[in-house]
């Protein structure tokens, strides 16, 4: 949505209920489809609704890609294959952009295979809602002609991206060879009702990633509701316009030897106007492209509390403080739920305001949510209950059958590069910068320049003051 009247779509923020059920054997099925609808519905206190109390703020579901389902409903499909789920405008023809998708496909090398209407009843959802329900779509892609599936993976991201710019009035939930996404605006208790396929007991998957949304002073919309991509997020983004102006001024500047030229048709890399859950899934997704695992781009997106005054082991401070000179920290207060399909995870902001519970069970069925009691456990069948704190990340290895715990988590990518002897070997430390000033020596102009730069009789009295007396970044909240 376009900026009007009073409306900013930079001040888009969400506030909700994110929740994770995965099973750590790596066996797809309906049940976990099933228990994640459940979690989701146990969420819904977390979310909202409008003057239309049939109409949520939005609720979704990122699933791992059903492949017995779609080759039931597609049995000509390839063995490598990707699905695009998009919305398309209700105010266009459903089909309106199918001739461009394929152009703009079988240029990157990509053929189309076919189009797919995504049964749904609108009778299930509130009169909001069907007043601007989109066209729900999905796009079949062949990868037969790529050399791996990592190459498919890349090329599916930049069609995707592609997809965008040309297409005003579609919008792209998710558009992968290993996961897929089903949200809307819709209340939790809606989903299965709504779309048909999620009732399908061939609609099978290891993970399911589910997300209830409060939308905080925001216009709820079809796009906006979560999972996004790859991750569902409870908080807020508080540094958004920071993190993206420093984007911008590294864009120009930025090269990956994975991605390659198709690096610059992606630009800009997070398209203006949407929310700061957005804006994150993007970064997570470019640096996911880029060759990082999910655990690494999440920890560069979102590191740990570090510096002289908390202990931390010589290699993961390394690491944190080489990834410091290329990301800045998107900070919250956040918990996050992330996946690609294949394996999931969660983690939590240095701030650790929003809370984030998980429960292992003895047969490898592994809940994560924003409170306890979403699924109904025994005691007996319980293996470990825990939450995560400020700053701490859990990782779902479902390919290894593994849960890695923080410690082991950051250890392990600390590790895989040597990032504490090229901080070592290459920060330059400015020393002496303060030393000859003396501070009687006050220019003359000083209030024309404190106007210049914005200081105020709060940011001296509040901020630089303490600053100055005690040698620590002062703490304050609004409200």
């Amino acid at each position: 949505m376009n900026a009007q009247a009073l409306y900013d779509p930079m001040n888009e923020h969400d506030a909700c209920g994110v929740g994770l059920v995965a099973n750590i054997n790596n066996v797809a099925s309906h049940q976990i489809v099933l228990q994640g609808i459940t979690v989701l519905k146990r969420l819904m206190h977390r979310g909202a609704a409008g003057g239309d109390p049939e109409t949520g703020d939005g609720a979704g579901l990122l699933l791992s890609m059903p492949h017995k389902f779609f080759r039931k409903v597609n049995p000509e499909l390839p063995e490598r294959y990707g699905v695009a789920m998009f919305f398309v405008d209700n105010t266009l023809e459903a089909t309106a952009f199918d001739a461009k998708i394929k152009e703009i496909a079988a240029a990157e090398g990509v053929k189309l295979l076919n189009f797919r209407e995504v049964p749904v009843n609108p009778e299930k959802i509130g009169h909001t809602a069907r007043e601007t329900l989109p066209h729900i779509r999905q796009a079949f892609f062949d990868g037969s002609a790529f050399d791996s599936d990592s190459a498919f993976d890349i090329k599916l991201y930049v069609v995707r991206r592609l997809m965008e710019k040309a297409c005003k009035g579609l919008y792209v939930c998710s558009c992968s060879r290993r996961s897929i996404v089903y949200k809307g605006l819709l209340l939790a208790s809606q989903i299965e009702g709504f779309y048909k396929d999620l009732n399908d007991l061939d609609f099978e998957s290891p993970i399911a990633l589910v997300h209830q949304r409060y939308s905080t002073n925001t216009f709820p919309t079809w796009p906006l509701a979560h999972p996004f991509r790859y991750l569902a997020h409870n908080g807020e983004i508080n540094t958004l316009r920071g993190n993206l102006n420093s984007l911008r001024a590294r864009e120009p500047h930025m090269k990956s030897d994975i991605i390659g030229d198709d690096l610059q048709k992606l630009f800009p890399l997070v398209p203006a106007g949407q929310s700061d859950s957005a804006s994150l899934d993007n970064m997570f997704e470019l640096l996911v492209a880029a060759g990082r695992s999910l655990p690494h781009a999440m920890m560069m997106l979102m590191p740990q509390a570090w510096g002289k005054k908390h202990y931390l082991g010589r290699d993961v401070r390394g690491f944190f403080e080489y990834e410091s000179m290329l990301m800045e920290p998107w900070d919250g207060p956040a918990a996050v739920a992330f996946s690609d399909g294949v394996n999931a995870g969660a983690i939590l902001d240095r701030n650790g305001l929003r809370p984030a519970r998980y429960t292992l069970c003895k047969d490898g069925l592994f809940v994560m949510a924003s409170e306890t009691g979403v699924l109904d456990l025994r005691d007996d069948e319980v293996e470990e209950k825990g939450r995560l704190k400020p700053g701490e990340i859990i990782y779902l290895d479902l390919e290894n059958h593994r849960i890695l715990k923080n410690a082991e988590m950051k250890a392990q990518v600390a590790r895989s590069k040597p990032y504490r002897r090229w901080v070592a070997e290459n920060k330059m430390s400015v020393r002496g910068l303060f030393s000859e000033i003396n501070p009687s020596d006050v220019p003359e102009d000083i209030l024309v320049q404190q106007k210049r730069f914005g200081y105020s009789a709060e940011d001296l009295s509040i901020i630089l003051q303490p600053m100055a007396k005690n040698g620590a970044e002062p703490i304050g909240s609004m409200g």
